[in-house]
């Protein structure tokens, strides 16, 4: 019963727009700038540790950012004629 009325609930609250779970840290843009920075290479953009020591999170975080940034990117230029 208890189960039940919390799966109705969390359909409700999804149905009224509110999403579950921690705020992400970093706003798009941030994400954006630190995929941007770490992808762009050795010369003009700094590394993982750097980006993560520069922004307060962790290394592993980074990597998500960079990975689903990349994702983003290739899925919009396949969508791309």
């Amino acid at each position: 019963m208890i189960r039940e009325r919390t799966t109705t609930g969390l359909a409700q609250a999804r149905a009224e727009g509110r999403i579950g779970g921690r705020r992400k840290k970093l706003d798009p843009k941030k994400r954006r700038e630190i995929a941007e920075s770490v992808l762009s290479g050795r010369k003009s953009g700094k590394s993982g540790a750097e980006m993560a020591r520069l922004h307060g999170i962790s290394e592993p975080a980074v990597s998500r950012i960079v990975a689903e940034h990349r994702q983003n990117v290739e899925t919009f230029h396949a969508d791309q004629p």
